[in-house]
Parts: C-alpha cells; sequence; structure tokens
C-alpha cells in the first residue's frame, strides 16, 4: 500500500456525453488519476453522436483512463476509501469534509441518485450544498476544486504557470 495520493472518480450509469467530456476535463485540470463508469447508455450516446458532442477540449483521455467496469468499486486497494456525493439526508456538507489521501468519489447519473448499497458501502457521504441539484460535471468540478483547495498545493504561482493557457503571461501589478 502506497501513500500516495490517489484519486479516482466514478460514474454511475452516466448518460450524457457532454457531462462525460466535461468531468473528463474536470479530472485533467485536477490530475485524477481514472474516470470510471457502469451502464451502456454512455458509450451508446458516444456512438451515435460522435465527436460532436465531447466536451474534453483539453484532451484529458489521452492521459487518463476512461473505463467502463461491471461495478464502481471492483478492484481498488484495501486504502481507497470510498466517498459518495449525493444530494442525500445525513451526508457531510462539502466545506466541513475533510478530504482523504486516497479516495474514489462516486457520482450518482443525470437523472437519478446512487444505489442505497453504494451509500451504505461509503467510507463517507458528501453533498454540495446547493439550491437545486448541478449537472453531473459541475458536480465533479466541484469536488475536485475543493479537495485542491483544501490541499497542499493549493496558493501557488508555480500552480498558475502550469494550469494557464500558452497565451496568458498576465501578472498582478505588485504594490511599489
Amino acid at each position: 500500500m502506497s501513500d500516495a495520493s490517489l484519486v479516482k472518480i466514478g460514474l454511475l450509469n452516466p448518460k450524457s456525453p457532454t457531462n462525460v467530456g466535461g468531468v473528463m476535463r474536470a479530472a485533467g485540470c485536477y490530475q485524477a488519476d481514472e474516470v470510471r463508469y457502469t451502464g451502456k447508455r454512455y458509450a451508446l450516446a458516444a456512438k451515435n453522436r460522435g465527436e460532436q458532442y465531447n466536451t474534453d477540449t483539453k484532451r484529458a483521455s489521452l492521459n487518463i483512463p476512461l473505463v467502463a467496469v461491471d461495478s464502481l468499486l471492483d478492484g481498488l486497494d484495501d486504502d481507497t476509501q470510498v466517498v459518495c456525493v449525493d444530494l442525500v439526508e445525513g451526508a457531510i456538507p462539502l466545506p466541513q469534509f475533510h478530504h482523504p489521501k486516497k479516495a474514489i468519489y462516486l457520482f450518482g447519473p443525470e437523472d437519478g441518485t446512487l444505489d442505497q448499497a453504494l451509500i451504505d458501502s461509503a467510507d463517507a457521504v458528501v453533498y454540495v450544498p446547493t439550491v437545486g441539484c448541478m449537472n453531473l460535471a459541475s458536480s465533479v468540478n466541484v469536488l475536485l476544486y475543493d479537495r485542491l483547495a483544501k490541499g497542499e498545493h493549493s496558493g501557488s504561482d508555480e500552480l498558475i504557470k502550469q494550469s494557464r493557457d500558452t497565451n496568458n503571461r498576465v501578472r498582478v501589478k505588485r504594490p511599489r
């Protein structure tokens, strides 16, 4: 068992290539290690709709595996914590949550929720405080941002240099 950080995203039966592409872009921005999904809806929609609806404009899928699985929990290391992210009564508000070093974050489909069995098997269940629910890609972005913001790499010019587009060389004017 490694002491290294590990972030996996698990999507329960997603339906939209647009949202899965947005999840892949978020995975790239926040350095997730893998995105896995269950169900047939996404693969069928992606096949029939083609590249036109792909929102992974940074091509994160070239570096981060997008894997179809039968179960989101199969093949996890014993020290990987399962964190369900959903609007579930009794869940921990995301601002109060402490992220584990190694985690798989599970998200329900755009038109549903996580199964009770997944909620029951989780090490933690968190929710993003909102009025109404966000779409899948937005939820993943907020969760991964929260993990980064609470982590050791937030707040540095090196992170900015690594993240910005190549045509952005703007700096904050330093006080005199």
